[in-house]
């Protein structure tokens, strides 16, 4: 068993409620290790300074293979049986763009998401949630493709590969390097030591450290006082697999809520906006060609 179905495997035994969610997790987690993806990662340069090596590039996607995704993902979400995942049935039929909604995903457009769900019918909080997923097996194959192109020198706040915020850090083996994590690609890069990923604070009088009861002695929520901004940090021998940051930041939700409770909160949108363009592999269908 990888390990990413043992921690998928492991949520299903201590959250059993989750399970109309970890099966729409679980498809997506299948469909990022596709191969079929793989053809659709960019050429890409040597990394720029502060310039995720997703910034600016042309992503050549077949139609169907989005589409069949996207319908995937509703009617596995639609028969989770609650009120706001059996709306997403409505998305469906409806006549969508195809390359709008793969972009506000891409680009984590969340006014053009409320647009779609509203043209749709579905109710706009599920279709967040599902859309989110959407652009995760091409981010994954990007990360596969450049983890060795990273430079060894970004120190930023956001992933070096697709630009995201981190889901969370991992200070790790004996001497604790401190590394963030992308919840979209599954990313990893280094962090400094006393650091604010969202406002760039380094002052430790304005950086707290929250230890939940509950949280054992390997896990911590860093908090910025200038910004409010938290970041939830484990400490391990190694870092999970890349398939795995999803399933973890989803395990350590109860660490989410005590930052909630304590008035920290995760800025919502992307760290860097990526101005990619989106294209279909077969031009002659006319399917899209959108800017992010």
């Amino acid at each position: 068993m990888n390990a990413p179905d043992a921690a998928l495997n492991g949520l299903r035994h201590e959250r059993p409620e989750w399970e109309p969610w970890l099966v729409v997790v679980d498809e997506i987690l299948r469909e990022a290790g596709s191969p079929a993806w793989e053809e659709a990662v960019p050429a890409t340069e040597a990394q720029r300074t502060a310039v995720p090596l997703l910034a600016g590039a042309t992503l050549t996607l077949e139609a169907g293979l989005v589409r069949r995704l996207f319908e995937r993902l509703i009617r596995t979400a639609s028969r989770a049986g609650t009120p706001k995942m059996s709306s997403l049935k409505a998305a469906l039929p409806a006549d969508l763009e195809w390359g709008p909604l793969f972009t506000a995903a891409l680009s984590q457009d969340s006014n053009r998401i409320n647009e779609i769900a509203a043209v749709a019918g579905a109710d706009a909080e599920a279709l967040h949630a599902v859309i989110a997923l959407l652009p995760v097996p091409i981010l994954h194959a990007c990360n596969r493709r450049w983890a060795s192109s990273i430079s060894a020198s970004w120190v930023e706040g956001y992933c070096p590969v697709c630009g995201s915020l981190p889901a969370f850090a991992e200070a790790r083996g004996i001497e604790r390097n401190r590394y963030f994590r992308c919840g979209r690609c599954g990313g990893e890069w280094h962090s400094r030591a006393l650091y604010c990923p969202y406002c760039a604070m380094s002052d430790h009088d304005e950086l707290v450290q929250l230890v939940p009861e509950k949280s054992g002695s390997n896990a911590v929520i860093d908090a910025c006082q200038r910004c409010l901004g938290y970041v939830k940090t484990f400490t391990r021998l190694q870092g999970c697999s890349p398939g795995a940051v999803m399933l973890e930041d989803l395990a350590s939700i109860d660490l989410d809520v005590a930052a909630i409770e304590h008035g920290f909160a995760r800025p919502p949108g992307p760290g860097f906006v990526l101005g990619i363009t989106v294209t279909d592999k077969d031009a002659g269908r006319g399917f899209f060609a959108w800017m992010s």
